[in-house]
């Protein structure tokens, strides 16, 4: 069993850093999250909350498309445990987190709000993550209170989040736990659903509230964020 969760954690770790790598960052002709949400602000200069609603809409659709893996070229280096249809679901949605979280303000470069980020991929469970690691959710975002935690134990946070999504697609059929081998057919068909995309969506909206003001994209307003740091628990399982 310890071998078996070693080899959970460091998937989990492996799709995370693609995540970021992919999603967040962008490489090739796959745009990063702020070039993405800055073209959707473009049709919407006034209305960031606009763009926000046509972002959600242009990756939903994108995630329900076959085929839209094939231009993620990093997710050919992700171990073959891991079907590229599901680790390509997280590197869209990843990208459509940041791209929200920078139309409201944040600062997609910093660790915090990448691990929020990271977070919101879990949808509505990542609050139970987040409470194992000492953080409750207030009315607001947890960016705050990521900012009070150390480098150190955000990577471990993060490494939670990655050890969850994996065997989470183990519980969905996705992946075969017990060997650790891809399946095919209608879970791989269900990972790319929209519906998936739209619930870390509507999660990410949560996580990230409007700031009071978008100008240099910093997390910087105490006032407007509600969450405390209870405790921080290292154990990525």
């Amino acid at each position: 069993m310890a071998v078996e969760n070693e080899t959970l954690v460091a998937l989990g770790e492996n799709l995370i850093s693609q995540v970021v790598k992919l999603g967040i960052n962008g490489a090739g002709l796959f745009k990063g999250a702020v070039e993405v949400a800055e073209e959707h602000l473009a049709t919407s200069p006034d209305d960031p909350e606009r763009a926000i609603r046509r972002l959600i809409a242009t990756h939903t659709r994108l995630a329900a498309a076959s085929g839209f893996v094939t231009g993620l070229g990093g997710v050919a280096t992700l171990p073959v445990a891991i079907p590229a249809a599901l680790a390509g679901l997280y590197i869209l949605s990843g990208r459509m987190a940041a791209g929200i979280a920078h139309l409201r303000g944040y600062d997609v470069d910093s660790e915090e709000v990448r691990s929020a980020v990271l977070v919101s991929l879990l949808g509505s469970s990542g609050t139970e993550v987040l409470k194992k690691a000492g953080i409750e959710i207030g009315r607001q975002s947890t960016t705050a209170a990521f900012a009070r935690i150390p480098g150190r134990a955000l990577i471990e946070i993060n490494k939670r989040v990655g050890f969850r999504l994996v065997t989470k697609a183990g519980q969905r059929g996705v992946i075969n736990l017990g060997k650790l081998v891809p399946l095919v057919g209608g879970p791989v068909g269900a990972a790319v659903d929209g519906i998936g995309c739209r619930t870390i969506a509507a999660y990410a909206v949560r996580l990230f509230p409007p700031l009071p003001a978008r100008a240099g994209f910093v997390v910087d307003a105490p006032d407007a964020i509600d969450a405390e740091v209870l405790r921080v628990d290292v154990d990525p399982r």
